[in-house]
């Protein structure tokens, strides 16, 4: 099974790193990745301004870098997670619920990583997007099992016509 971790963006300097559009957590204590089917080992990996830097074995410079721009990256085999971090496919497609009410307004379309904090993008059940920080003080509770993320609604942003659901039965 194939996971998409990210995506080569650009590379860094002249010793053959390239900067991934990813999330960090995705690489930090991977050993490989693969890129057109073909296994990396990781040489190295870092943070930079919210964005993943890369040295992989056999790319020892800025030309072989290059060859590597825009290509997916991709891991074989998920990793245990810490408790209350979640993969992203995991969340994909989550009823997104009013938390004080139980209603929902939307499902959760995407994650955002490229940002100081994680955006929940929501697709809401009139049309609209609404984007809403991976906080505490927005994200209440989420429950990839019984398949909803409890968020607190942004006043003015989320005043959409709610569909009742009661998440709490078992």
């Amino acid at each position: 099974m194939e996971i998409k971790v990210g995506k080569i963006v650009n590379v860094v300097g002249l010793k053959g790193e390239v900067k991934v559009y990813g999330d960090y957590e995705s690489f930090d204590g991977l050993d490989k990745v693969y890129l057109d089917e073909k296994e990396y080992m990781i040489e190295n990996v870092r943070c930079q301004k919210d964005m993943v830097i890369l040295k992989l074995e056999t790319v020892d410079d800025r030309n072989a870098a290059e060859t590597l721009r825009n290509k997916e990256v991709f891991i074989h085999e998920l990793r245990d997670l810490p408790k209350d971090t979640f993969y992203i496919r995991d969340l994909v497609g989550l009823d997104a619920i009013d938390e004080t009410t139980g209603k929902i307004f939307g499902k959760v379309k995407d994650v955002l990583t490229n940002t100081a904090q994680h955006i929940y993008q929501i697709q809401m059940t009139g049309g609209r997007e609404a984007l809403v920080p991976g906080v505490k003080e927005f994200i209440k509770e989420i429950n990839v099992e019984k398949g909803y993320v409890k968020i607190m609604p942004i006043p003015g942003l989320i005043d959409m016509d709610f569909v009742e659901v009661n998440k709490d039965e078992d």
